[in-house]
């Protein structure tokens, strides 16, 4: 039985409802030894409340997309084939443009929010570079299908959820596609090619999108196989031009990071909630020593770079979660490239579904300006009222998104 699907959430209804009606029906009707009493009372207490925190989490990880089947729950998955060592650009000296195309086979995805606004497929990706085997969602927009749009290339998004999360949770959860299929229609955004990869890759740990020789190439694997598989098998721009990466919290990190580390293959990149430094989560690979955490943090990327990158960056988040790392990178971006950053105050959620949600039209908008229309980039944020200087935090502080709005105010 499938651990997202509406079979499982109904049993569990039904246990937790007979699990309560079990202890009023027959606590008092208990026959024999003692002993025997208290151990039957006590197992119909246990069933209850073990119904009832299964009937909990399967409600949570609907909702939120957090765990797709089970073996990403039980820690059994594994999708990594080989993880060669590929080379600080993540191809191993591989021709990309040499590599011969490869047809995909796709197939309806089932799950919430698969088919309510255009129908999301599914293929099986065996990285030819990365040795990553694993799912990629691919939903086309409205006008990929008409007449009128048959030799049209389209810009292509890349969207990554968090840790742990479901590659479907961006068309369940976030419903991305019922947002903004009617303004595709109505052309206030443009037309975009939606791509959900697999992004947890590994029992019980985050790979934080990085290249760990002899672990996994999480890195090659988003920002190689799977956007050479998207260009061999859809009408898709060719990259960077026209691709985007998108994510919240640790899909938020390995956006921006993506970006920076690959302006050959992202023009755009947008984070939600996100963190600079991959020790913002615990259970990232990339933040198990000093090495790992430098080369993937996107800061100090950005602050190294022979050349600032031609990308385009939207961050937004609240006071210690998100803003502040955009506010380190917003210092530090030198034309051409651009950053946008977003103060979100605390009364519009937490670190949840309920925030990143209704910002989903916003950004995409902000993404058909530089991805979708030959029109002005955005490169000042508008939306902190609160100003977006923090003189006074330390470079570490704000490379990993601890410093403080209230020390910045203090040095003003």
């Amino acid at each position: 039985m499938s651990l997202t699907g509406t079979p499982f959430l109904y049993t569990a209804v039904v246990l937790t409802i007979v699990a309560l009606i079990l202890p009023l029906v027959l606590w008092s009707r208990m026959r024999g030894p003692k002993a025997v009493r208290v151990a039957a009372r006590t197992l119909m207490l246990l069933f209850a409340q073990a119904t009832a925190v299964t009937l909990v989490f399967v409600m949570v990880n609907n909702q939120n997309n957090l765990y797709d089947n089970w073996a990403d729950l039980l820690g059994t998955g594994n999708h990594v084939q080989q993880a060669a060592n590929l080379g600080r650009n993540g191809t191993g000296n591989i021709s990309l443009n040499r590599l011969p195309k490869v047809k995909q086979d796709f197939s309806a995805a089932g799950g919430p929010g698969m088919s309510s606004a255009g129908q999301v497929e599914v293929t099986q990706l065996k990285g030819r570079v990365s040795g990553v085997n694993a799912e990629v969602y691919v939903w086309t927009p409205p006008q990929y299908k008409e007449a009128a749009y048959r030799h049209r290339k389209f810009p292509v998004v890349e969207l990554l959820p968090g840790w742990p999360g479901s590659a479907k949770a961006w068309f369940g959860s976030m419903h991305v596609t019922q947002q903004l299929e009617p303004l595709m229609r109505s052309g206030r955004i443009a037309p975009f090619i939606l791509v959900a990869p697999r992004y947890n890759l590994l029992a019980g740990v985050d790979t934080g999108c990085a290249n760990i020789p002899g672990t996994v190439n999480a890195d090659t694997w988003l920002s190689v196989d799977v956007p050479r598989m998207v260009m061999d098998n859809f009408r898709a721009q060719p990259a960077p031009k026209g691709w985007g990466v998108a994510g919240y919290s640790a899909g938020a990190h390995c956006a921006v990071k993506l970006a920076v580390a690959h302006p050959d293959r992202y023009q755009a990149a947008v984070s939600m909630s996100g963190y600079n430094d991959p020790i913002g989560e615990r259970n990232s690979l990339a933040a198990q020593n000093l090495a790992l955490r430098e080369a993937n943090n996107p800061y100090l990327l950005l602050r190294k770079a022979a050349t600032p990158p031609p990308i385009a960056m939207y961050l937004s988040g609240e006071s210690g979660d998100g803003y502040q790392a955009g506010v380190a990178l917003e210092q530090i971006a030198k034309a051409p490239t651009s950053v946008h950053v977003v103060f979100l105050p605390r009364s519009d959620g937490g670190h949840t579904m309920a925030l990143w949600r209704p910002q989903v039209k916003t950004v995409f908008r902000w993404l058909t300006l530089e991805l979708g229309q030959n029109r002005p980039r955005i490169t000042k944020s508008t939306s902190d009222p609160h100003g977006r200087s923090n003189a006074g935090s330390t470079p570490a502080e704000l490379a990993s998104g601890t410093a403080s709005r209230a020390g910045g105010a203090r040095k003003r």
